[in-house]
C-alpha cells in the first residue's frame, strides 16, 4: 500500500531530540505533519505515539512517496542531504528546511536577535560565555541548538536574545537565518566521514552568515572570513595586537592583556578560564557580546569567573604535583592541537596525552608539530589508535594502551611532578563509548580512583 497522504503536511525525517522536538512545535502550531526514520526504534518513538497518537509514523527505509508529497522536509542534522531520496526530493521542489529554520523564523517573528556561533572547536565553551555575559548583563537569554537543548525547544516569551551553537550539520539544510551576529570561530578539517572534502564542510560551515547583520571574525584564521556585503559590520579578533576597534592582546608592563585598540580591558591573568586558546575563546566573546549590545562591566565580570564546561579542558586532580585534564569534548585533530598548544607553554614538565577513538576519516598529521614539542608519552586507545601511531612514530614515545584504564595507569606510572595528563583524543568516542561525555566521565572516575 502506497504512503501517499492526500493533504499537504511537513516530513520530520529523525525521531531523535531534534526530530521529536520539531514534533512538539508543529503540534502546539497546529500544523500537520508526519515523521519518518530509518531505525525500528528510534529514542523517542514511545514519548511522540503517547503524545501524538493520531501522527503517521513510517520506520524503515525512507519512502519517496512521503517526500514527494510533502509541503516541507524538516531534516534532523543526523541525516545527509546526499541521502537518495532527499536528492530525489531536492530536484523536485520540495523545500528542505532545518529545525533552526523553524525557530530563526519564530525568533524574527518576535523581534528577538540571535547571536550564531560554529566552528570546529570551542564553539560550546563561547556560545556558553557569551550567554553567562548576557545573563550578568541581567538578559533573559535562552541558550542552546547543538548545546543543551534543541533550538525550536527554546521559544518562548520574554526572551530577549537567543545565543546558538550551531553545527555544520545543522547548517546544511539552514536557508537565511539572519542572525543579529554570526561568527565562525576558526576551521580545520572535521567530520570528513561525512564531507567529500574540506570545502564542503567549510561551506557549510559559513552558511551561519546568509542574511546576517554583524559577522565577528577570527584575525588568525582565513578560513573563517566570510563572503558577505559591505553593509555588514565586522569585528576581529586575533591573538596578535589589535587594530584600532578589534580585538586583540597587549602586552603592558610586561603583563598580558585583553585589549580592543589601544584600550585594556583585563589582564589575562585574571581570566577564570585557562590555557593560552582560551584567550582566543575570551576575546570572541567579548567582539560577540559587544557586537550584541552586552555591557563591558558585565562580560568583563563574566570572564573573571566563567571556569568552562565539563569535558572541555576541564581540571579532574592534581596527583602528587601531576594535573590531569579532562578534554573528551576534543573529538578532532584541531580540537587537540589547541588542548596542546594551549595548555604545553604554561608547564614546568610534559604532557602525557591520551588519545584515539573513531576518527570519522581525519588526516592526524597536524598532531606531529605540537605532541612532538609538548608531549613526551603518547598512550593510544581506539579503532584509529594505529593511524595515529603512523603519524607520530617519530614525535614521542607512544604506548598501545587499548583501553582508558590501561592508559590512565600507564599515565599515572610515568608522570612526574610538572607534567600534565592530558586527555584529549583528536576522535569521536563511539568506538567504546555512548558519547564524548561519558568517555570523559569514566577517565575522570579512573583518575579520581588514583588519590
Amino acid at each position: 500500500m502506497p504512503l501517499i497522504v492526500s493533504d499537504r503536511y511537513s516530513l520530520i525525517i529523525g525521531l531523535g531530540v531534534t526530530g521529536f522536538s520539531c514534533a512538539q512545535y508543529l503540534a502546539r502550531q497546529g500544523e500537520r505533519f508526519c515523521v519518518v526514520d530509518s531505525r525500528q526504534d528510534p529514542p523517542f518513538l514511545q514519548q511522540l505515539k503517547s503524545e501524538q497518537p493520531n501522527t503517521l509514523i513510517h520506520l524503515g527505509e525512507f519512502a519517496l512517496d512521503l517526500c514527494l508529497n510533502a509541503s516541507q522536509i524538516i531534516l534532523s542534522p543526523g541525516v545527509s542531504l546526499q541521502e537518495p531520496v532527499l536528492v530525489e526530493a531536492a530536484k523536485a521542489g520540495v523545500p528542505i528546511r532545518s529545525d533552526i529554520d523553524l525557530f530563526a523564523q519564530a525568533a524574527r517573528k518576535a523581534c528577538v536577535p540571535i547571536v550564531a556561533i560554529t566552528g570546529s572547536n570551542a564553539k560550546s565553551t563561547v556560545t556558553s560565555l557569551v550567554g553567562e555575559m548576557a545573563k550578568m548583563a541581567n538578559l533573559n537569554v535562552a541558550i542552546g541548538g547543538n548545546l543543551g537543548q534543541p533550538s525550536v525547544s527554546l521559544l518562548a516569551d520574554n526572551i530577549d536574545l537567543y545565543v546558538m551553537e550551531l553545527s555544520s550539520f545543522q547548517l546544511e539544510s539552514t536557508t537565511g537565518l539572519g542572525a543579529s551576529v554570526a561568527c565562525v570561530l576558526n576551521v580545520s578539517a572535521d567530520h570528513m566521514d561525512r564531507y567529500n572534502n574540506l570545502m564542503g564542510y567549510h561551506q557549510a560551515k559559513h552558511r551561519i552568515f546568509q542574511a546576517c547583520k554583524a559577522v565577528v571574525v577570527n584575525g588568525n584564521d582565513a578560513l573563517t572570513n566570510p563572503l558577505v556585503p559591505d553593509t555588514v559590520t565586522q569585528t576581529r579578533f586575533s591573538l596578535g595586537e589589535p587594530d584600532v576597534g578589534q580585538f586583540g592582546v597587549l602586552t603592558k608592563h610586561g603583563e598580558k592583556w585583553l585589549a580592543k585598540g589601544m584600550y585594556c580591558i583585563m589582564p589575562v591573568k585574571k581570566m577564570a578560564l585557562k590555557g593560552g586558546h582560551n584567550i582566543a575563546n575570551g576575546l570572541a566573546a567579548l567582539a560577540l557580546g559587544e557586537a550584541a549590545g552586552l555591557p563591558m562591566d558585565a562580560m568583563v565580570s563574566t570572564l573573571t569567573t566563567f571556569t568552562g564546561l565539563p569535558h572541555r579542558c576541564e581540571h579532574v586532580a592534581n596527583i602528587d604535583g601531576v594535573s590531569y585534564i579532562n578534554d573528551s569534548k576534543g573529538t578532532n585533530v584541531g580540537a587537540t592541537v589547541a588542548a596542546i598548544e594551549g595548555l604545553g607553554p604554561e608547564l614546568k614538565g610534559k604532557i602525557i596525552l591520551i588519545a584515539g577513538g573513531e576518527g570519522k576519516g581525519a588526516d592526524f598529521s597536524d598532531l606531529a608539530a605540537p605532541v612532538s614539542k609538548f608531549c613526551k608519552q603518547t598512550l593510544l586507545i581506539g579503532a584509529d589508535a594505529q593511524r595515529i601511531k603512523q603519524v607520530l612514530f617519530d614525535s614521542s614515545i607512544f604506548f598501545d594502551a587499548k583501553d582508558m584504564q590501561t592508559a590512565v595507569s600507564i599515565a599515572h606510572e610515568n608522570a612526574v611532578s610538572g607534567d600534565l595528563v592530558l586527555l584529549s583524543p583528536a576522535c569521536a568516542s563511539f568506538d567504546a563509548y555512548d558519547n564524548f561525555e561519558s568517555r570523559g566521565l569514566h577517565f575522570s572516575q579512573l583518575v579520581r580512583a588514583l588519590i
